[in-house]
């Protein structure tokens, strides 16, 4: 009698430990992570003050208006668009919520629910001109950056409205602390989890991927495209007004312009640089909020180090190139007017 042997069963050998952790993290945000590293090392040797808790809140609360807009910017550019006007309408949210807040007899929810309302008005409008006006969305969004920032002048007149920090709620916004962390900051928090969560775990998140990555295809399949889009963009205007109000606690006052001026250029290149192809169907929340903490902390050290704000602008600009060129080097994209 013999006994049958058992032949050896061939294992996949496993992948190598660094091989598992840069799959899992990511190559894009391997890159951000050690731009972040650079740049806290190089700060703190030129100014002993910076890699301290108290000036790490001081990133985080400057970042979080900025953060959120990037948060909401990364949606609408996985859906294959783009929102050039999320900070004139933080304006016109921020000016809201403080004239209702004073309009109300001081009622920090109905100013505040004021805004949100506004936003989300703004935002269908948004969705709707670039869906049955069938305007570019770059185009559309540029003429609302003007527009925008307009009505918020107008309902102004070009000046900083009521003031909030009597209130108690608006002053927990504005200095409050949760476990010690800002409540800024834990607002930032929160909402890029839900996105996070939406764009992950859902139907909706994988057809806004599909509906960038080919609208064709994704029409084909049945998606809505229209609705999707008419969507996004009341989300958007949903986080602008989130945005306004944290800009409106922060400052004491509604602010037409101030403190809004140029967070449409942050946001995309928080977005770009955290890994959205702005070609769309590409990117998520945790790039972006590695590169708002970049920028933030690369903003921060300037002040420290006392270089001109100027050339943070400078900084935003040349990082947004850098990203949109690796990004084109990944994809085998042709160089524009250059042979290949």
């Amino acid at each position: 009698m013999t006994t049958a042997t058992r032949e050896p069963v061939d294992t996949p050998p496993k992948d190598p430990a660094p091989r598992r952790i840069l799959a899992t993290v990511g190559p894009q945000n391997i890159s951000l992570i050690g731009a972040l590293v650079v740049v806290v090392a190089l700060f703190s040797w030129l100014n002993s003050g910076y890699f301290t808790w108290d000036n790490i809140q001081v990133i985080g609360e400057a970042a979080t208006v900025a953060g959120l807009l990037a948060v909401v910017q990364t949606v609408v550019i996985i859906c294959g668009a783009l929102d050039i006007s999320v900070g004139s309408q933080t304006g016109v949210a921020s000016v809201v919520s403080a004239m209702a807040f004073t309009a109300t007899g001081h009622n920090p929810l109905l100013g505040m629910a004021a805004a949100v309302g506004v936003g989300v008005v703004i935002g269908i409008l948004n969705g709707l001109i670039i869906v049955y006006g069938r305007v570019n969305p770059t185009i559309a969004t540029l003429a609302g950056l003007a527009a925008y920032k307009g009505v918020a002048q107008l309902i102004s007149g070009g000046r900083a409205q009521g003031f909030v920090l009597g209130d108690d709620l608006f002053i927990f916004i504005a200095r409050g602390r949760i476990a010690g962390i800002p409540v800024q900051v834990c607002i930032l928090i929160v909402v890029a989890i839900l996105v996070h969560l939406m764009l992950k775990y859902t139907d909706i998140g994988r057809n806004l991927y599909a509906i960038g990555g080919n609208d064709t295809a994704a029409r084909l399949a049945g998606i809505k495209i229209n609705k999707y889009l008419i969507s996004v963009y009341a989300l958007a205007g949903i986080v602008a007004a989130f945005a306004g109000i944290v800009l409106t606690a922060r400052t004491g006052s509604g602010q037409p312009t101030s403190g809004s001026e140029g967070l449409e250029l942050q946001s995309i290149t928080a977005a770009a640089l955290g890994g959205c192809a702005l070609k769309g169907g590409k990117g998520g929340v945790g790039g972006t909020l590695l590169a708002v903490l970049l920028l933030g902390a690369l903003n921060n050290g300037l002040n420290v180090v006392g270089v001109n704000t100027f050339w943070q602008n400078v900084a935003q600009g040349a990082l947004l190139v850098v990203a949109v060129i690796i990004q084109q080097r990944r994809n085998g994209e042709r160089a524009v007017g250059l042979p290949t």
